[in-house]
């Protein structure tokens, strides 16, 4: 199961913090599917097959801080473990425009990893880590990732959500360490 993080609603679409939203969006136009409300989690979903496995996509409905509970019911509603959950999400300790990939680990800081990691009851699910870079000096957290990105970003976004989402498949297809391989070495 890919979740991709992020807030709800055209204020928000084009932040920092949405780059997980973004990146499921593409992953889904490159299926050809589309997201419905899903009745028992309120998340928006899709069963989709990638690399002949079958995914579950998905974007809370809920804000970031508060995106765990509606994951955790998806992932329990298709019967998939946390180990199989996958969140896309922005993160500050990488340099704009890189991707990386582990699994576990703590959450920096990211109250949409803790809510996650809470209603999973584990932090031991894999995580595509989409560089968005520090905030300048001066700069609430908060502030910068619901932000828009700066005119140069936005040049390279479209890049780094095509290299977030060829992480994701990677992923899916090869597995985690193979996919780390691939992706931390480009």
């Amino acid at each position: 199961m890919i979740a991709g993080l992020g807030n709800p609603g055209p204020k928000y679409e084009k932040t920092r913090h949405n780059v997980g939203h973004m990146v499921v969006d593409l992953l889904l136009a490159r299926a050809g599917g589309s997201l419905r409300a899903h009745k028992t989690s309120g998340m928006l979903a899709a069963r989709l097959s990638f690399h002949g496995r079958g995914v579950i996509l998905g974007k809370p409905t809920a804000y970031m801080n508060v995106c765990g509970p509606q994951i955790a019911k998806l992932a329990k509603y298709f019967s998939v473990p946390a180990a199989d959950v996958v969140a896309v999400h922005d993160e500050l300790d990488i340099g704009f425009g890189l991707v990386r990939l582990k699994r576990g680990g703590g959450e920096a800081g990211h109250n949409g990893l803790r809510s996650l990691s809470s209603s999973l009851g584990t932090k031991e699910y894999c995580r595509v880590r989409v560089g968005v870079g520090r905030p300048p000096v001066g700069t609430q957290t908060a502030d910068f990732v619901l932000a828009g990105f700066r005119a140069d970003e936005r040049k390279e976004l479209p890049g780094l959500l095509e290299r977030s989402a060829d992480a994701v498949e990677a992923l899916v297809r090869e597995g985690l360490e193979a996919a780390q391989n691939r992706v931390h070495s480009a």
